[in-house]
């Protein structure tokens, strides 16, 4: 079994055709947004969208999707109305994840805003929960994303994902997708063999071997320690080049949709460079 590479990819002039961008990059994993990620609420998914999609999937050699929350969503918000269109705004593209058949949607968990890293751990937790409960069927799971740690962002440290885990009460509808540019920017020295392996093991121990689910695979266009969340395409920023070749030969990580988030050039250059330099390294 291989790992099952690929790159976030646009939904522009509909959602299934992320599938013939992802094809033309000879992806077998793609991530994408499930409506306008600079919008609280988006178009409704018709049934011939859903269709469409599904048929366009199936003739593809596509073997793994994932999904992006929009950037809006900020399940620790403090400001009322901000929290309840954050809730509003999950849900729904929970909804049109669970329509399309995509099993997980990576979400940023929140920035407290000042209220202290506990309140927003609470407010994170109570969010998902009130989310799930609402949607019994629901069949995506989220994915709770590690953050570089820029301001008031939680999740820069595994411990804090795991207790808004084990706070929401809905253990099995959550997992877990981490970022090797936002690991390294919060102090994981990743690239450094000795600090992979530590950082993933944790990984382990708090969340299980099934996790990650997904890997973000991005150079950091800062140094380590930075809390600058700037991707970098790959051998291009102070990560380098061998975490990636550790990452994509590691057994623990095959048949794991492993996704590019780096800059794409135009006509997609960058990430078809970045996908090519991650299959030079398949041992």
């Amino acid at each position: 079994m291989k790992p099952l590479l690929g790159a976030h990819v646009s939904i522009a002039g509909g959602v299934y055709r992320a599938i013939a961008r992802g094809t033309e990059l000879d992806c077998t994993a793609i991530q994408i947004f499930v409506k306008n990620a600079s919008q609280w609420e988006g178009k409704p998914l018709s049934d011939t969208d859903v269709e469409h999609f599904g048929d366009e999937l199936g003739g593809s050699d596509i073997a793994a999707l994932v999904a992006h929350s929009t950037y809006l969503v900020n399940l620790a918000a403090t400001n009322p109305d901000n929290l309840r269109r954050s809730r509003a705004t999950l849900g729904d593209e929970l909804d049109r994840c669970h329509r399309l058949g995509v099993p997980g949607l990576v979400v940023h968990p929140g920035a407290h805003l000042g209220a202290g890293e506990d309140k927003g751990i609470d407010l994170i937790a109570e969010s998902l929960h009130e989310i799930y409960a609402s949607r019994p069927e629901c069949e995506t799971r989220v994915l709770l994303e590690n953050t570089a740690g820029q301001g008031t962002l939680i999740g820069h440290q595994l411990e804090q994902l795991a207790a808004i885990v084990e706070q929401a009460d809905c253990e099995a509808r959550l997992g877990l997708c981490l970022d090797t540019c936002h690991a390294f920017a919060a102090g994981h020295d990743i690239h450094d063999e000795a600090g992979y392996e530590a950082f993933f093991q944790q990984a382990i121990d708090l969340f299980g071997p099934e996790e990650p689910s997904c890997l973000h695979l991005n150079d950091s266009r800062h140094p380590l320690g930075s809390n600058r969340d700037r991707h970098a395409n790959l051998g291009e920023g102070h990560l380098g080049l061998e975490v990636f070749e550790r990452i994509v030969n590691d057994p623990r990580w095959q048949g794991r949709p492993m996704i590019l988030e780096t800059p794409m050039g135009d006509d997609s250059e960058g990430h078809r460079r970045d996908l090519e330099t991650l299959r030079s390294f398949l041992k």
